[in-house]
């Protein structure tokens, strides 16, 4: 990283230092992560060590916090209590502030005098007597590089800085983020030790791609009340986070939103922090659903509809039902007669219970009637369902 970079993120970090605020300075590190291209982790960690000052020191701690795997021992960063000498700490973020500093923020002194002797580094930094961490002298890692000459207790965390990345999971919400579920919303709910600046961590997850992440934004908990979720387990929510970011990885030009790259450091670290996670979770709304019809062949077409649908049952469109009746079945599916007469009221009960949307129920009025014939056209059947119709 160039020195003029280096010489915005300590001139952010400077400001970040009034702030006092955790929350405004672990999106700060995403950020600034998010921006390191590999061949310049090691020399902008290497500058900010070589230079010792609050800033720099503020800048390890807050890009450590949010990088949780580089901890060379498994103790997060320390939770200091005393607030005495940090009457300002935690300052309320206000809406539409949450970014903290742009690049290129002017600071208050040059570089220079920043580097200040190690007491007055401990009042920038908001410490007092008897907060020193306890001593770790193993070597400080950030992004997989070791940072030379720097143990964890030469960041001397006091205060404030500590409770970065020392934050509580206190609920999780689960749904469709649009009337489809093309794209669902995974939400957990965070509150840092001392009980302050609570927050969201909201992440867009595609459903048609196979459920990977393609957004994420960290939000006041009032937003949640505008998204109509429901409530569920914590430690399943953490868990499809992480897998959509994992999946993301392995699609080569995945599509996602613009702002995810600075959002996604935090967004990880916090979905690790969640106890209990639980990967590969399935979605259990298929197994919530109770309304299926008394009439015959119900039940062998709803195992039809399971085996489609698979794990990501909220996904349901016009576009879906569509390639559901006329696509997928008369290619893979081996029905009775009865359980293709069944199949257009299971696919109605099934919609009604999964939103009822008017284009969902008119698509199927359009679809359902050419059923039985598509079924019967041995043309249209795949190669697997010809192979099993062989051995039966």
């Amino acid at each position: 990283m160039s020195t003029t970079a280096f010489s915005a993120a300590v001139a952010q970090a400077r400001d970040l230092l009034r702030w006092r605020s955790p929350l405004r300075t672990e999106l700060w590190a995403a950020r600034l992560t998010a921006g390191l291209e590999p061949d310049e982790v090691e020399p902008f960690l290497r500058e900010l060590a070589e230079d010792g000052s609050a800033e720099s020191r503020l800048t390890l701690a807050a890009l450590a916090a949010i990088d949780r795997t580089g901890w060379t021992g498994t103790r997060p960063l320390p939770d200091a209590d005393d607030e005495s000498a940090d009457p300002t700490a935690d300052q309320h973020v206000p809406d539409g502030d949450r970014r903290g500093p742009e690049p290129g923020a002017p600071g208050t002194k040059d570089r220079e005098a920043s580097a200040t002797s190690g007491t007055q580094d401990r009042e920038a930094l908001g410490a007092s007597e008897g907060q020193e961490p306890e001593s770790d002298e193993g070597p400080l890692r950030i992004l997989g590089v070791e940072v030379p000459g720097t143990t964890y207790a030469d960041l001397v965390l006091p205060g404030w800085v500590g409770r970065m990345g020392q934050v509580t999971c206190e609920g999780a919400w689960y749904g469709k983020a649009d009337p489809y579920g093309e794209q669902t919303l995974a939400v957990l709910s965070f509150r840092y030790g001392n009980g302050k600046e609570p927050h969201l961590l909201v992440v867009g997850i595609d459903q048609p791609n196979g459920g990977l992440a393609v957004d994420a934004v960290v939000e006041e908990v009032k937003f949640l009340d505008d998204l109509g979720l429901r409530p569920a387990e914590p430690g399943v929510v953490a868990g499809r986070v992480l897998d959509g970011f994992e999946l993301g990885d392995r699609i080569m030009g995945a599509q996602v939103a613009d702002t995810l790259a600075a959002v996604r450091p935090l967004a990880v670290a916090r979905a690790l922090a969640v106890p209990g996670l639980v990967r590969q979770a399935p979605d259990g709304t298929m197994a919530d659903f109770h309304d299926l019809p008394d009439v015959p062949g119900a039940r062998e077409a709803f195992e039809k509809l399971v085996e489609f649908v698979g794990g990501r049952p909220l996904w349901w469109s016009p576009a879906r039902v569509s390639q559901f009746l006329t696509s997928w079945l008369p290619r893979e599916a081996i029905l009775s007669d009865p359980a293709v007469a069944a199949m257009p009221e299971v696919v109605r009960a099934w919609s009604r219970f999964n939103g009822g949307h008017p284009a969902v129920l008119h698509q199927i009025d359009l679809d359902a009637p050419r059923l039985p014939a598509l079924m019967a056209d041995e043309s249209l059947a795949g190669l697997g369902k010809r192979i099993a119709r062989r051995q039966l």
